[in-house]
């Protein structure tokens, strides 16, 4: 792995996820952004999974890895608890295992 690699598409995939997200909070209160990073980047690292090492490194470790984020999801499912939003919860789950797998899985295919 080549770590400038990593740093370069870390620096734009962070910047990206906070912009998107930020963007989309201001139409709804709910996590349509985190939703929509995770996608995208379920479909990116697809895309990308049998790149040589370089490609590989800069979009799918770095872009993709700081691009999307598991830890937010998370929060995002927690304060649905704490706020007892259970069908959202339930919805946001799903929607987002779904459509992540689904992304994952046409980013292959259109590699391959």
């Amino acid at each position: 792995m080549n770590t400038l690699y990593v740093i370069l598409g870390a620096a734009i995939g962070a910047p990206a996820r906070f912009a998107i997200d930020q963007y989309i909070r201001k139409f709804t209160s709910k996590p349509y952004g985190i939703f929509l990073v995770n996608v995208i980047g379920s479909f990116v690292i697809g895309l990308t999974f049998n790149k040589t090492e370089q490609v590989h490194d800069l979009i799918a470790v770095g872009f993709a890895g700081a691009f999307t984020t598991w830890s937010t999801f998370m929060l995002d499912i927690y304060l649905g608890f704490e706020l007892k939003r259970y069908r959202e919860i339930s919805v946001n789950l799903v929607m987002s295992l779904g459509f992540g797998l689904a992304a994952a899985y046409l980013g292959l295919q259109l590699a391959s």
